[in-house]
């Protein structure tokens, strides 16, 4: 653990005596309100450069982009990996632990059998029919595979499917919506999309006209946010989370920040909600939930409901409940709140984020703005194959008269154990180290 302390200890060392030689490299950021705009990016290329694209010429919202996960820290120790490679014993460690994104297959994690055994076959059906597939494939895994293959056109993994997702694979998310949730889920409001990443920027690109645009988005948030707001030229409209009362979202400070904008002309159109939070990893209460659900209707607010992490909660005292759960409960539907709810096959205990999968499940909306989503997702023709059938996997696991199930459930036992106990061991170790704090265990 010292080891490691040294490694975080050198980075942070390392880029802060660069940046300190880089006074005059661009201090782009995302609008936020109440901070000042970066300067002027035309002083940073001559006027006399021949080639076509230069800082000074290339799209002002790309330069106020910024996405920490793969941001500075990262590149540099990348650089110091190549560096290590090169000349062992060069620094005073000998590795380097990436901690800036959740990657767990690349640290070792092995993934859920039944889904890799159901891609494999969807993959190259021709070893369906083959006899040593029933000695190699569990009989639920190939009946699934089966299922799967009927509804993909030509039966190829490699075709283009329909550009909200294959309409059998939507079903099946659906069908899991609405077990989970106990209220029902219509499988026209599923688009299917390669991770969470770009149905979020979807919608960003769909609520934010101009600067004069905002969205709600808590501190500490996820990137992501902050640099799609900034892609598609909004204004990020801050809300403090309590630290003090386990990153606690309070509505009173939802009213102060969406006053603060509006005194300043900001039209604010949308708020962010990460439940679990991210990286706060709290868990919102029920209560806490409806009164969000409130505000958002007496604000006329469409309500972009992360809900990612709803697998990661590691004690016994906190259940998740999605945003569509809660506003059915309160009476809501259709025409009461616009919400759209965000799930992806890279987070919970499969870790899958490589494969790229996830879904978007867009509510209240009319049927003209779900044409112009429709269009905004035709673009990109359609999400791939592999990460659709992942989703469709997560939202229906193997059952308990599965044969896959018994393996299945150690399987995630396992990994949901050690995840906690990592957690623990994490920060254990954090806290260890100066200027850097970990919150108690209690918050998720």
């Amino acid at each position: 653990m010292q080891k490691y302390a040294r490694v975080t200890a050198s980075l942070i060392t390392d880029l802060l005596r660069r940046r300190s030689r880089q006074s005059s490299r661009l201090l782009s950021s995302t609008h936020i309100l109440d901070h000042p705009s970066s300067s002027s990016s035309s002083s940073l290329m001559s006027s006399s450069s021949t080639h076509p694209l230069s800082v000074a010429t290339i799209n002002d919202k790309v330069l106020k982009c910024e996405y920490a996960v793969r941001g500075e820290i990262v590149t540099l120790a990348q650089k110091l990996q190549e560096e290590l490679s090169a000349k062992p014993g060069l620094h005073p460690f000998d590795e380097i632990l990436y901690c800036n994104i959740g990657n767990p297959q690349s640290l070792g994690q092995q993934p859920i059998t039944f889904f890799r055994e159901v891609l494999a076959l969807c993959d190259h059906p021709a070893i369906l029919d083959r006899s040593e597939t029933q000695g190699l494939f569990s009989t639920d895994a190939i009946a699934r595979a089966w299922q799967i293959l009927d509804q993909i056109p030509g039966r190829a993994t490699g075709a283009y499917s329909h550009s909200q997702g294959i309409k059998g694979l939507r079903d099946t998310i659906a069908a899991g919506i609405e077990e989970r949730d106990g209220y029902p889920a219509d499988p026209n409001d599923i688009f299917l999309t390669d991770g969470a990443s770009p149905a979020v920027h979807m919608m960003m690109q769909l609520l934010i006209r101009s600067e004069g645009d905002g969205i709600l988005c808590p501190i500490p948030q996820y990137p992501l946010y902050s640099a799609s707001i900034a892609l598609h030229g909004g204004t990020l409209v801050p809300y403090y989370l309590d630290e003090a009362t386990g990153w606690g979202l309070e509505t009173s400070e939802l009213k102060k920040q969406l006053e603060a904008a509006k005194s300043k002309g900001i039209n604010v159109r949308a708020l962010v909600v990460i439940n679990p939070g991210n990286p706060t990893g709290q868990v919102l209460a029920e209560d806490n939930q409806r009164q969000i659900v409130e505000f958002c209707k007496q604000e006329g607010l469409v309500l972009l409901a992360d809900e990612v992490y709803q697998e990661n909660i590691y004690v016994p005292d906190k259940k998740f409940h999605s945003f569509k759960k809660i506003s059915r409960s309160m009476g809501y539907g259709n025409e009461d709140i616009a919400l759209v709810s965000f799930q992806s096959v890279s987070k919970g205990y499969y870790g899958e984020c490589g494969k790229r999968g996830g879904y978007m499940e867009v509510t209240g909306f009319s049927p003209e703005i779900r044409e112009q989503i429709y269009k905004v997702a035709s673009v990109n023709l359609c999400s791939n194959i592999s990460g659709q059938i992942l989703a469709s996997l997560v939202m229906n696991p193997p059952k308990v008269t599965f044969v896959s199930f018994c393996d299945s459930i150690w399987h995630v036992l396992h990994l949901f154990y050690s995840l906690a106990w990592e957690r623990t061991e994490l920060g254990i170790w954090e806290n260890g180290i100066r200027f850097i704090y970990f919150s108690p265990f209690r918050h998720t």
